[in-house]
């Protein structure tokens, strides 16, 4: 590539790069603007040069100025959970007048995120919202410098990035407390991805509940969220005898649990107990209906965008994380068989 190919093909983002600023402050130094300081500006001044950088028109206009417009980024499968957030983000930002730019994507390489991310800021979003499976898709934008607020949907904490999250980590205990105080002691775990956040948060719930009541926390099984897996981990937890339960990561996998155990002669609740997470709308039909952790993701969308004015100066703190509840149904009983819930109660009664 030609010295002049190169200079067309800068952008005012490769600039803040190098400097190591934000493209706000390549924005203010071209726009001759106060507030920088001067060994800033020569370093901004000499990325410039040194990519021989021509601002567009459009550049000079990027200054920060309020365009009431978010960035949203959705990454991996459209799954229930992130779905369901971004869904009711999208309603909170309406209600509160400002629009979404929605940037959907499967892939969450680095290059891929920050691509995403900056293509966003080019369209004067003033914050971004991440809603990403993967820690992977949070660490590919920690420490790069976007010069508008990370506002993460995530269940640990990345970074610099502001957050709003469901304690995954009280929601497996409520689940397994669940278990124990049934009578059950042997009690599995079948995991989601190693990868995902919540998954991992989930897993240190169980481990730590079995811990505390001196029960041994046996490896968990590891699976990929679909019923497809929650079958193939269903039919080597039917052949474990002295399992008398298990928490299951997220219902869809839960289903293909239960119906591995049918197939091999297991009854739930009978045999065996299970106790999902998420509260999908089709968990109180299964067979039986799911006992599960519900997550109010209606909430969570909404304190996604109450972190955006948060983080914009227009809301006086962050949301604090929900605290998921447990719906107990008929998939989970008294060591023995006896139901969890009486015949005349309230089967989808929510208790925490």
């Amino acid at each position: 590539m030609s010295d002049d190919e190169k200079a067309r093909a800068a952008t005012i983002f490769d600039v803040a790069r190098l400097a190591g600023v934000s493209h706000q402050t390549v924005s203010r130094v071209l726009n001759d603007l106060p507030n920088v300081r001067p060994a800033t500006r020569a370093r901004v001044e000499q990325a410039i040069k040194q990519l021989r950088y021509v601002p567009s028109p459009a550049a000079r206009a990027l200054v920060t100025r309020r365009t009431r417009t978010v960035g949203l980024i959705v990454t991996g499968a459209p799954d229930y959970g992130p779905s369901s957030t971004a869904l009711h983000f999208n309603e909170a930002a309406r209600d509160a007048r400002y629009s979404v730019i929605t940037s959907s994507m499967l892939e969450t390489d680095a290059a891929s995120m920050r691509s995403a991310a900056e293509l966003l800021v080019r369209q004067n979003v003033e914050a971004i919202v991440l809603i990403a499976a993967h820690r992977a898709a949070f660490d590919s934008l920690d420490g790069i410098e976007l010069g508008v607020p990370v506002v993460a949907v995530a269940s640990e904490d990345r970074g610099s990035m502001h957050r709003v999250w469901l304690d995954q980590y009280a929601g497996a205990r409520l689940a397994v407390e669940h278990l124990i105080g049934l009578g059950h002691r042997n009690i599995r775990h079948l995991a989601g991805p190693t990868d995902s956040m919540d998954a991992t948060e989930r897993v240190r719930g169980w481990a730590n509940v079995m811990g505390e009541h001196g029960l041994p926390a046996r490896e968990p099984l590891v699976g990929d969220w679909s019923p497809g897996s929650g079958y193939v981990h269903g039919r080597v937890l039917a052949e474990d005898r002295e399992m008398t339960a298990v928490f299951v990561s997220n219902d869809q996998m839960a289903l293909g649990v239960i119906h591995a155990l049918a197939e091999a002669g297991r009854s739930v609740p009978g045999d065996v107990s299970i106790v999902g997470f998420d509260d999908i709308p089709e968990a109180e039909f299964f067979a039986p209906p799911l006992t599960t952790v519900r997550q109010d993701f209606l909430e969570l969308g909404r304190d996604a965008m109450a972190g955006v004015l948060a983080a914009l100066g227009d809301d006086d703190r962050m949301p604090a994380p929900r605290v998921p509840d447990l719906v107990v149904r008929d998939s989970t009983a008294v060591l023995g068989g006896t139901p969890a819930v009486p015949d005349d109660a309230d089967r989808t009664a929510v208790s925490s």
